[in-house]
C-alpha cells in the first residue's frame, strides 16, 4: 500500500513540475503570470485523513506573490488527492467542496474545488495568524458522501 502512495505522489510532483515548467514557458512567451505561479510558494503538508476506504491527502501552497501581482486576494490553492484504500487506485472523479474555520471563527465556503489533473484545487484566502480547520465534503465516483477533516496553524 506504502509502495503504491509513494507511486502516486512522485507522479503528481512530477506532473506538477511538469506544468509548472510549461508554465513559466508561456509566461515567458507574453501568455500571462498565473500559470506561472506554479513553481512558486511554500508546499504546506496537511495530514491525511480517511473516510470509508478513501484516503485524502491534502497540501496548501503559498501563493500570494502570484495573486498579488494580478491583484487578487487568495493567499493559498487548497488542493487534495483521493486515493482508494483498498486499490491504490487514485479517484480523479467526483465532486468536493470545502468549508474553512477560521482562527477568528469565521466560517468560510462552500468553496468548490475543480478537478486539475489528478487533483482538486482552489484558490483561498488564509490571511490570520492561528489555526485554520478545513472540512472538505465530497461525492465521488461510488456516490458515496464523505468528510474529511484537516487543521493548518500559521505562526
Amino acid at each position: 500500500m506504502e509502495k503504491k502512495l509513494i507511486i502516486a505522489l512522485t507522479v503528481f510532483f512530477t506532473f506538477s513540475a511538469s506544468l509548472g515548467a510549461l508554465a513559466m514557458n508561456c509566461e515567458e512567451m507574453d501568455h500571462g503570470e498565473h500559470g506561472g505561479m506554479a513553481m512558486k510558494g511554500e508546499m504546506i503538508v496537511l495530514t491525511n485523513d480517511i473516510n470509508q476506504g478513501v484516503k485524502a491527502m491534502a497540501h496548501l501552497k503559498d501563493v500570494r506573490d502570484a495573486m498579488s501581482k494580478m491583484n487578487m486576494k487568495e493567499t493559498h490553492h487548497f488542493m487534495v488527492m483521493f486515493m482508494d484504500t483498498t486499490t491504490g487506485e487514485p479517484i480523479e472523479q467526483g465532486s468536493v467542496a470545502l468549508k474553512i474555520v477560521s482562527p477568528s471563527g469565521e466560517n468560510v465556503g462552500p468553496v468548490k474545488l475543480m478537478g486539475m489533473q489528478g487533483h482538486f484545487g482552489a484558490d483561498i484566502t488564509l490571511n490570520e495568524k492561528g489555526r485554520y480547520g478545513f472540512t472538505l465534503g465530497t461525492k465521488l465516483t461510488d456516490g458515496e458522501k464523505r468528510l474529511f477533516e484537516f487543521a493548518h496553524t500559521f505562526e
